[in-house]
């Protein structure tokens, strides 16, 4: 990894005695977490937390939640593109090989939780299974994890205030061993709680088998995930339907009906989306934003943005920070 970097690394060592050792880990210069390690933490919990401008990094992971804030990281793994921000957290599952890069004009921080890898079979076994069998045979290993939708969620009011407040308190407590095992076990209760209402969603695919209808949502949400991450490109049906393996009808018609809008009608929210957070959070000239969210005329850009926003780009500007300027 190049430029300017300070990364903090807690690792939490479980061993066979349940004797439990943290390892904190500083990188300055060129901080990296190999494949080798990963695969010794396999039955380890911990937190990886980064300040960085630039970063690359290419390996596999155990299940984790990767969010930011500050700016934004560019995931890819087979057959994927994600695009992670102050806005949307990604989930990965265990063992999955991804690579992430990270190119700011200013610090992004991250916030990205790593579970160990019996944490959420044991999570699934616990709520499926009676007291008495809990009872009889505490320590059954045999339930297998969930297979989690690997995509971008928005942050809801289910998952994301748990990892607020995980982020705003981990400096601070990251000594409290106690403490910290314990926001590892409420977050994959909150995470088996998402993939149930994700399974719920799965329903409303298109497809008269749930086999189909949860291959159809997974390949839509890449198409969906691609588009937002290549939103300043030009971006052509033929070629989300390619990244998705779909054919462009299929793609049209079956992304309409589970998002309710198509592939450019999203592409266009996704623009004005970033463009609202750059206008709020940046001193970049408006043309800039302009051509940054993918528009060639500064004309009509201003024109979507006004209908879209209800304001032009520099009176949403200006009243971000009218706002921001009034003391809480």
């Amino acid at each position: 990894m190049r430029g300017h970097l300070s990364f903090s690394i807690l690792l939490f060592l479980f061993f066979a005695s349940l004797r439990l050792c943290v390892m904190f880990l500083s990188f300055r210069s060129c901080p990296s977490v190999n494949l080798l390690l990963m695969n010794q933490l396999a039955d380890t919990s911990f937190v990886l937390e980064a300040r960085a401008k630039q970063h690359h990094w290419r390996g596999a992971g155990l299940l984790s939640i990767k969010s930011f804030v500050g700016g934004s990281a560019l995931y890819t793994i087979d057959g994927g593109t994600f695009l992670v921000d102050d806005e949307r957290f990604l989930i990965f599952n265990h063992a999955q090989e991804y690579e992430i890069t990270i190119d700011s004009d200013t610090p992004v921080e991250s916030f990205c939780v790593f579970f160990d890898s019996r944490l959420a079979a044991d999570a699934v076994r616990n709520q499926k299974s009676t007291p008495d069998r809990l009872l009889d045979d505490p320590f059954d290993g045999s339930a297998a994890p969930p297979l989690f939708f690997e995509r971008t969620y928005p942050h809801d009011a289910l998952l994301s205030p748990a990892l607020v407040h995980f982020r705003a308190a981990f400096r601070q407590r990251q000594g409290e061993i106690g403490w910290l095992d314990e926001q590892f076990h409420g977050l994959m209760l909150r995470l088996l709680s998402v993939h149930q209402r994700t399974l719920a969603e799965v329903n409303h695919a298109p497809g008269s088998r749930p086999a189909t209808r949860a291959e159809l949502y997974r390949r839509l949400h890449i198409a969906r995930d691609y588009i937002a991450a290549s939103y300043p490109q030009p971006i052509r049906l033929q070629e989300v339907a390619a990244v998705a393996c779909l054919s462009p009808n299929h793609l049209l018609r079956s992304f309409k009906a589970l998002f309710g809008q198509s592939p450019y009608q999203y592409l266009i929210d996704e623009r004005m989306r970033q463009a609202r957070w750059l206008l709020a959070h940046t001193d970049h000239p408006i043309t800039d934003i302009c051509f940054a969210v993918g528009y060639a005329s500064l004309g009509s850009f201003s024109w979507l943005f006004t209908q879209r926003c209800g304001l032009s780009p520099q009176a949403f500007r200006l009243l971000n920070r009218a706002a921001s300027s009034i003391p809480s």
